[in-house]
């Protein structure tokens, strides 16, 4: 899909129309599909320019060859075929102006145009002698090289609209009457009535009419403890049942859906995105019209204000228009961006949309998800309470023994925590499961019993002593089991959403970088206040739905911040799209990752500070690079128009060569300094 805020890419193929964006604009540029035919095309222009060099009497006469007495036919033959394969610029050049967005296409057509054909009228009239096949093959040579490069760094962005589908099962269990039959979604009407089974996704939004299970909603609404779901539960579609099964009455099919709306709003963020144009195509808008204008003006003042020869005077517009295209130009972005992938990709971070760099350096606002972004996303034992009769080694030993037997993420929790103490779990007997209360077991033929307060309440079970500790750790938005034998509650448990190790020190990084830096969560108040105060975030919003994430993201923009997006499920996705620039974690849901401009290779947010730093160095370097480009023409162009004849001074075409390699091997040089930059300043 198209890229999000800033500067969507829109690139062309080499062999059909440039796409088009929604207000009617189109990009220059070549798109990743066509690197493949760039570089054949270039490689059989290397072959054809090495003849058309020997060929040329300037050439032959310092290497000491005889020059060739059908030399220049020789070189109008190799010269055409060349310029055959530069026809794709003209292609590109013609949607420029069709859309009043002169570019490097146009300059580049506008040069070799009229380099070639005055070379040819030159073959034709042989006292004209001003033929430039070699530097116009030259010319085309490198800049073919050059679009293979920004080519092969570009990527399209990927289609997320494709991914939401998967979120979703592909059949669901009807239930008619007594009956159950397997049918595809498409099939699915509101009103009926599907069996949800453990393990198994929620095929549409509906209400559970029968049945109950703890169910998995952190990829929708963000909220990463699972959620008991029992009779009149709402449900939402791509959920996933835990430890039960249940029977849900749908009310919202397709496109109706919780998954059919983030589709709509993916759909609609990327259509009201603005666009920025590439900067190489702003320099060569501005130097197109320069060009032109200096060729035209040469040709006159020096065929009627001088009085030279038309021949005279026409050669030397030419070669304002050959020499106002440097190779440097044609080079000074793509090398650089080439280099920026590999580089990104090192640090682990991968560019999707490398006209995004401009709108990271500039970006004011970095706000993340929290779940599986700035946490970990999963439950960690953070807290233990034990009696005074009792040490916190037997109170997680005894839980964990009694939950070893349970499939639920608490109990999952508790028992990997015991493991990482290296506390021995004893044998458990009689378990029994009690469906969103907890687990009872007998160890060494004592009865325990591991779940939430109405669990004890249940079982008749005093919590008074220890109510206290239970309601401070509640307080703090963890999640409290409670540990009890027979008689009384032994011990707590704490549970929480790990922060990361590595959110503490990018938060405090973006601050130093001048930027602000705000969380959204599914979550709760309580829960969102403090990872926000740990953390020292400068705000936050909590309890969010898609909808809501999305309207964020718009709320800050509208409020004149350029915003990046850091998240990872597919909740994120329309907030990743609305967002100028979507930062998706790659070890998230496909959906997020295929939302997103740019995509963590890792989940360590650390790499979301690392990005600006790159985009900052990166962008430098390719304002050194134009700013040598252009500030060649500068003086090259002059120089090519005869403004320093008075000292006897003209700027030959084959000279101009030379200093467009010159210019060329500055910009390569520089852009691959970048290979030394340190990205963890």
């Amino acid at each position: 899909m198209q890229g999000r805020g800033g500067a969507e890419q829109n690139n062309a193929s080499c062999h059909g129309d440039m796409d088009m964006d929604h207000s009617g604009h189109g990009s220059p540029g070549m798109n990743h599909g066509s690197a493949g035919d760039f570089l054949r095309r270039f490689w059989i222009v290397t072959a054809l320019l090495i003849p058309l060099t020997l060929t040329n009497a300037a050439v032959a006469g310092f290497l000491g060859f005889p020059v060739f007495a059908l030399g220049k036919w020789i070189q109008f033959a190799l010269a055409t075929a060349i310029f055959g394969f530069s026809l794709v610029f003209f292609k590109h050049a013609w949607h420029e102006i069709r859309m009043k967005r002169y570019g490097m296409m146009t300059l580049v057509s506008l040069a070799v145009g009229a380099g070639y054909l005055f070379s040819v009228v030159s073959t034709l009239v042989p006292s004209l002698n001003a033929e430039f096949y070699l530097e116009i093959g030259t010319l085309i040579w490198v800049l073919l090289f050059g679009h293979y490069l920004e080519a092969r760094s570009s990527s399209a962005a990927g289609d997320a609209l494709s991914e939401v589908a998967k979120l979703l099962p592909k059949k669901a269990h009807r239930l008619l009457g007594s009956k159950e039959e397997e049918v595809d979604l498409d099939m699915l009407r509101e009103g009926d009535l599907v069996l949800v089974k453990p393990g198994e996704k929620v095929p549409a939004d509906g209400t559970v009419v029968e049945g109950s299970s703890n169910v998995n909603e952190s990829l929708i609404s963000g909220e990463s403890k699972p959620i008991e779901k029992r009779k009149e539960s709402f449900v939402i579609a791509g959920s996933i049942a835990l430890d039960g099964s249940f029977t849900v009455k749908l009310s919202r099919v397709g496109e109706h859906s919780t998954i059919g709306q983030i589709k709509n709003l993916i759909a609609l963020a990327g259509r009201t995105k603005p666009r920025s144009e590439r900067i190489a195509d702003k320099a060569s808008g501005v130097l197109t019209f320069a060009a032109l204008s200096v060729a035209i003006v040469t040709f006159l003042v020096w065929s009627f204000v001088v009085g030279q020869p038309f021949v005279f005077a026409i050669t030397l517009a030419i070669t304002v228009l050959v020499i106002a295209c440097p190779h440097a130009l044609g080079l000074a972005i793509p090398t650089v961006t080439t280099i920026a992938t590999s580089l990104a990709v090192k640090n682990g971070v991968f560019i999707k949309n490398l006209a995004k760099i401009e709108t990271i350096r500039n970006a004011d606002y970095v706000v993340f998800d929290k779940t599986g972004t700035l946490t970990k996303g999963e439950f960690g034992v953070t807290d233990v309470v034990s009696a005074k009769d009792r040490n916190e080694s037997e109170v997680i030993g005894i839980a964990a023994s009694v939950d070893s037997r349970s499939s639920h993420v608490i109990a999952q929790s508790i028992v990997r925590y015991a493991k990482e103490k290296k506390i021995a779990l004893s044998p458990a007997a009689n378990f029994r499961n009690i469906a969103g209360k907890g687990s009872r077991a007998e160890i060494g033929g004592v009865a325990y019993a591991v779940g939430n307060k109405a669990f004890m309440e249940s079982l008749s079970v005093p919590v008074d002593e220890i109510s206290k500790q239970a309601d401070a750790l509640l307080n703090e938005a963890k999640t409290v089991t409670f540990v009890a034998d027979d008689r009384k509650v032994i011990g707590l448990i704490a549970l929480a959403d790990e922060i990361k190790r590595e959110s503490f020190e990018t938060v405090k990084k973006l601050h130093s970088l001048g930027m602000k830096v705000a969380m959204l969560t599914g979550d709760n108040e309580a829960v969102a206040k403090q990872v926000a105060g740990a953390l020292g975030i400068d705000t936050y919003f909590a309890g969010v739905v898609p909808e809501d994430k999305y309207k964020h993201i718009k709320g800050l923009q509208e409020k004149g911040n350029i915003v990046l997006m850091v998240g990872d499920g597919v909740n994120d996705a329309p907030a990743l799209t609305q967002s100028d620039v979507g930062i998706a974690v790659g070890a998230g849901t496909d959906v997020a990752v295929e939302a997103g401009d740019v995509v963590l290779t890792r989940s360590n947010p650390r790499d979301v500070a690392r990005l600006i730093t790159l985009s900052r160095k990166v962008y430098g370097k390719m304002i050194q690079n134009l700013v040598w480009a252009l500030g060649y023409n500068i003086i090259a162009i002059p120089a090519a128009a005869g403004v320093f004849a008075a000292w006897g001074f003209f700027l030959r075409p084959e000279i101009g060569a030379l200093l467009m390699s010159a210019s060329t091997v500055i910009v390569v040089i520089n852009a691959l300094s970048l290979r030394r930059a340190n990205f963890n300043e």
